[in-house]
Formats: C-alpha cells, structure tokens, sequence
C-alpha cells in the first residue's frame, strides 16, 4: 500500500507522538500546523530544541534547572532567600508551583524522583546523600517534605524523615498539609486524600 503522506510529515508526527501527552492525532495536528505555518515558526522550534540540552544544566548544590553559564541556582544564591530553610520537591518543575504562591522565601532541594521499586527507582538514584551535606553545611533549621501526594511521595517523605533522623541530624520535619480541595465533593476524594483530611482537621 502506498504511503499516505510525505516521509519527512510522518517522520515529524512520529517524534511528536512520542512526547508523553501527546496522542496520535494531537501529533498529526502539531505537525500539520508546523508545516502550513512559515517556515521560520519551525526553525525557531527546531533551535530551541537544539540549545536545550546544552543550554541547561542542573544546579550543583539543589539540583533545580539553571542555565548552562550559572553556577548555581539564583534562588540559593540570593542573600534574600532563607538557606536554613529547605523544601525538598520531586522534581525541578514542583519549584515553580510553590514560587507562583509567593509565600515561600526559603531554598530547594530536587531530589529527581520519588521512591518507585516498580519502575526501579530506589533512594539511591535520588539526591538524598546531597540534601544530608547541605542540612549539615548550611546549618538547616526546618526541612519541608513537598512530595506528591501519591504512594510514591509518601513513601519517599517516610523514607526522609527516618534517614534524617538515623544520621543524628537535628532538624524540624514539616510536611505540606493534605486536604480536600475546595469545590471536590467527598465522593470523589481519593483514599489518601481523605486520609489527611482526617489527619490534618482542625477545629472551627
């Protein structure tokens, strides 16, 4: 049977397909539009692509994205923001979330995944032993567990909590408060949601 479209469109829609999210038909409709757009829409798509993995890097002390040229993250480096506060997330993009609030003024620290022995992930692929220098070395006073509320966050800021305290260091452990989000009926709050709900409830 002969090929429906141009090699170089089925080529473009088969690497846009693999990016997660992206279905067959969303793949089709980005590569359709990028081919009726001018030609300049794709190059500039193209050199973005090409920089990204030379224009970034990981900061060498929280492990959040920074530009290739920095040394390390700006939002460790400023003297405003709080080193003796340290929120752990999962991954770089959770950094974001927490700055949008505009109510945090401490530090990060990226750990690059949760615990997940079922896609083979064990504290050992994460940054644990740097967040165990950087609590020591910067004389951290207050570290905030901010894992994902799923099985794999909870069993990473369990994992954290016990091996902070194996090693002797003294440090307040916070975690972010869990509840029902506003305009979600309870039947349709998952399990562990409701749970810290439950834990978490205060009175009126």
């Amino acid at each position: 049977m002969a090929q429906l479209l141009p090699s170089a469109l089925v080529e473009a829609i088969d690497q846009l397909g693999r990016l997660p999210g992206v279905g067959a038909r969303t793949a089709e409709r980005y590569a359709y539009y990028l081919l009726k757009a001018d030609s300049s829409t794709s190059d500039k798509l193209a050199n973005a692509l090409t920089k990204l993995h030379s224009g970034v890097k990981n900061c060498p002390v929280t492990f959040a994205l920074i530009d290739a040229d920095e040394d390390v993250s700006s939002l460790y480096s400023d003297p405003d923001r709080n080193k003796k506060l340290v929120a752990v997330v999962e991954e770089p993009l959770d950094i974001i979330a927490l700055e949008r609030t505009g109510q945090y003024n401490g530090t990060y620290h990226v750990l690059g995944g949760a615990i997940s022995p079922i896609d083979g992930v064990g504290p050992e692929q994460l940054h644990i032993p740097e967040l165990l220098k950087r609590l020591v070395d910067d004389e951290v006073e207050e570290v905030i567990i901010a894992t994902n509320a799923s099985v794999e966050g909870e069993s990473t800021a369990l994992f954290l909590q016990r091996h902070i305290l194996d090693e002797g260091i003294e440090v307040k452990m916070t975690r972010l408060a869990r509840g029902i989000p506003v305009g979600v009926d309870l039947e349709y709050a998952d399990q562990i949601t409701l749970t810290h709900a439950l834990e978490g409830r205060r009175a009126l």
